[in-house]
């Protein structure tokens, strides 16, 4: 790849003919029509998010005669060029001077770019940005945009995945997932942790349909006409989730849901009334302390109990079965641990140290058995981890 430095690029020249897409949150032209500020490879715009701080950054490092950093174009043509990186501080520049956004004044005033002293304005425009002009075999030039990160914010995975297997199959996947103007975002964000502009909910339909190889699949696809594949198993795993829980809690955001489709949707028989009940009796009892694994734990006919984190019995409660249990054992001669102690091995008669033990439910957990003194003995670990449902 090489890279010619130009310095007489001003924010006046470059921002000529600006266009923003404000649906797509896509900054897309510059320089007249000769410049693609957001290729097909790049990531959405996201300097608006949080309140807009970043880009009111950008506009007031202008103002205060910080540096903006380098921006690289790449040359795809006698005089057109795309924006390789830097697009983040360009379309802000450009949404500023264009009035789609104000910066506060010390008053808490809002100033438009129309708003503010013409000397500021002119200092604007006037502002000669530092951008290397690049040329180079479109695999050199995604290979150099994987190893960079655009104005101090990392790359998702997704955005470079992006970026390397761009072409219209990304084109039509970024269209259909990585629109916030999608009305099914909605939905999609009741099972589904992050936003359409970062890319989450796409890298969410690639996990799936992908079985966690995102990679590979995009390489293969990347030259599809199509994302049928990719749309259809997303929304059949979206669908399954709601109509088998047709209660939405927030603990089911993020779950792999992708996994537990494909664990659980084609045994079929799920009652969604029956499971709704589960679902509310898991969550109105105290023990259970992991919420998110309920949903899991039903699915799979309630019995991997690890995945609730079922809350355990204290150190007081331990230490006193522990003592009653042992001196009720030495006064029979017998193991403190019941289930050795009916046994016919060594460990009949063996008195475990309270190290050796653990803490267990006489009454199953389960089955109504409450986590307090009354409900708990001492086992030797061997017989308590051989125990099925506690």
């Amino acid at each position: 790849m090489k890279p010619t430095l130009k310095t007489t690029y001003t924010v006046k020249e470059v921002c000529k003919g600006f266009v923003y897409n404000q649906f797509e949150g896509k900054g897309l032209f510059g320089l007249n029509g000769k410049l693609t500020i957001q290729p097909e490879y790049q990531r959405n715009y996201i300097y608006a998010e949080g309140d807009g701080k970043k880009e009111v950054a950008v506009i007031k490092s202008i103002l205060k005669d910080y540096p903006l950093g380098l921006i690289y174009f790449n040359k795809v043509g006698k005089d057109n060029f795309e924006v390789l990186d830097g697009q983040q501080r360009i379309t802000s520049i450009g949404r500023y001077v264009t009035g789609k956004f104000a910066i506060m004044s010390e008053g808490g005033i809002p100033l438009y770019f129309d708003s503010i002293p013409k000397n500021n304005q002119e200092k604007i425009m006037q502002t000669k940005l530092l951008i290397y002009e690049c040329e180079g075999e479109e695999s050199e030039i995604k290979e150099w945009f994987e190893t960079i990160n655009i104005a101090g914010v990392e790359l998702k995975q997704q955005e470079l995945f992006n970026a390397i297997y761009s072409g219209l199959f990304v084109t039509l996947a970024k269209e259909e997932f990585s629109n916030s103007q999608n009305s099914n975002t909605k939905k999609w964000s009741a099972y589904i942790k992050g936003n359409a502009n970062r890319q989450d909910f796409l890298a969410r339909a690639f996990d799936w349909v992908s079985h966690g190889d995102i990679k590979n699949y995009m390489s293969k696809h990347r030259k599809d006409t199509n994302i049928d594949e990719l749309k259809n198993y997303f929304n059949s795993v979206i669908e399954w989730v709601s109509k088998t829980f047709i209660d939405v809690e927030k603990e089911m955001i993020g779950l792999e849901w992708g996994r537990l489709y494909e664990e659980h949707h084609k045994k079929g028989g799920y009652n969604p009334e029956k499971i709704s009940k589960a679902v509310r009796r898991l969550y109105a009892d105290s023990y259970v302390k992991n919420k998110k694994g309920i949903f899991e734990y039903i699915l799979g006919g309630e019995i991997k109990m690890k995945l609730l984190n079922v809350r355990i019995f204290d150190e007081p409660t331990k230490n006193s079965v522990y003592a009653t249990q042992t001196a009720k054992a030495k006064e029979k001669g017998v193991s403190n641990c019941s289930h050795c102690a009916m046994g016919h091995d060594v460990s009949k008669n063996k008195f475990w140290r309270l190290d050796e033990m653990d803490a267990d439910h006489v009454g199953a957990w389960s089955k109504g058995g409450k986590t307090d003194i009354a409900n708990c003995e001492m086992l030797c670990k061997t017989h308590n981890r051989a125990k099925g449902n506690r």
